[in-house]
């Protein structure tokens, strides 16, 4: 097939896997792409889980009651999305467990908000076992005015090299 690389084309490189323990260094600092929050997002997250708050799911509830009028989303929320915008491009196939993490919800995170995450390298450990190492990070959620809105410090397992 023509999509296929012969044996005397240059070898194919993977895109979007994750980075190894080894490729990691104490200070090291990185940011993922934005990603903006729509009332879908809150709606398929309020089916699943079972999350039925009348401060997400009722607009006279959210007129009379939210800071400011304001649609907001769950914590829980916005720090998955905050995880699916850091897990494909630096743990896809070497992130091997999420093992802990503390999280402070400093503000809101509403219906038409643009989040991206800030990450610093905190901690690394090697283990005595294995090609791999623990990493902690410090996690800044950070909206499209600049305002950290949640910041979490999970450790995780990953691959190492060798």
């Amino acid at each position: 097939m023509a999509d296929q690389p012969t044996t005397d084309e240059k070898p194919i490189h993977m895109l979007g896997l994750g980075l190894y323990f080894d490729d990691l260094s104490l200070g090291q600092r990185f940011r993922t792409i934005g990603r903006s929050i729509f009332e879908a997002d809150l709606m398929t997250f309020i089916g699943v889980s079972g999350m039925q708050e009348v401060m997400f799911n009722n607009l006279e509830v959210i007129a009379a009651d939210a800071p400011g009028g304001r649609r907001f989303i769950p914590g829980l929320m916005a720090l998955s999305i905050a995880e699916g915008l850091v897990l494909g491009p630096t743990l896809q196939k070497t992130g091997l467990a999420f093992l802990n993490m503390s999280m402070d919800i400093k503000g809101p995170v509403h219906i038409g908000d643009t989040i991206h995450v800030d990450l610093e390298v905190t901690e690394l450990r090697r283990t005595s076992k294995g090609a791999r190492g623990l990493v902690r990070t410090r996690n800044q959620v950070i909206n499209q005015l600049g305002q950290t809105v949640i910041e979490y410090t999970p450790l995780r397992l990953m691959k190492a090299r060798e």
